[in-house]
């Protein structure tokens, strides 16, 4: 019923975001929307005093979030970008700005990314000050939907208990205006709820922030197991 809920959703978000000429591709369906505007959501982000103070920024490897991946490599800030689908032993790219022989804008990119920046396990990652989500509608208490494959919130299950983020880790996500919605979203236990929506034009603080406790082996199929070898590893340790 939630999946159905969902679905139901995303297609009328990606609906309207097609009506209104809103993404840089030729139509939002399926995807993490490649929004117009990212690049000003991003340089909002960017004012925030907990995006200036924080010193590591986790992000999801979307189009959408482009702009804020690069400019934390801007301002200074290590940078871990998820493989597309968690697809790798060590399952993210490690973005190191001291280290960058091209420009921010390149390396942020997941094709350039793949090719410059080493992979690493999860119990290698720094603690992280900023989880950066692609979603493809939100509301104002936090509550969040993505394309439903489910990674980013396996990514956040991940780090969760590897204590790598925890109560004070702010989660945002930059989406359009239009991808903010009134209505309620179904969410589950597995899902992660977002502290702060960034648009181009506003910061929304959100009212009911959640925050999984770590992985629901429950909700995930062994199909969905054996296709992420962090989560293979894992269940071989138990």
């Amino acid at each position: 019923m939630h999946d159905d809920a969902k679905q139901l959703v995303r297609t009328q978000v990606w609906r309207a975001l097609d009506a209104a000429g809103a993404v840089h591709d030729d139509t939002a369906y399926g995807r993490i929307p490649n929004f117009k505007g990212s690049e000003q959501a991003a340089a909002r982000l960017a004012e925030l005093d907990r995006w200036i103070t924080a010193d590591v920024i986790k992000s999801v490897p979307d189009k959408a979030q482009l702009p804020v991946r690069a400019r934390a490599l801007e301002d200074g800030k290590l940078v871990y970008m998820a493989v597309p689908k968690l697809a790798t032993p060590k399952p993210f790219y490690l973005l190191d700005p001291a280290a960058l022989d091209v420009p921010p804008t390149e390396a942020a990119t997941s094709r350039i990314a793949a090719t410059i920046a080493p992979t690493v396990e999860v119990d290698a990652l720094r603690p992280v000050d900023v989880v950066v989500l692609g979603s493809v509608a939100v509301n104002r208490s936090g509550a969040r939907i993505g394309k439903g494959a489910g990674y980013s919130d396996l990514e956040f299950a991940l780090l969760t208990e590897a204590g790598l983020v925890g109560p004070d880790t702010l989660v945002v996500t930059t989406v359009h205006s239009i991808q903010v919605i009134d209505t309620p979203i179904p969410v589950t236990e597995h899902d992660v709820n977002v502290d702060l929506v960034i648009t181009p034009d506003e910061v929304i603080e959100c009212t009911a922030p959640h925050r999984p406790k770590g992985i629901f082996w429950d909700h995930l199929d062994g199909a969905k197991i054996a296709a992420i070898p962090a989560l293979q590893a894992r269940v071989s340790r138990s």
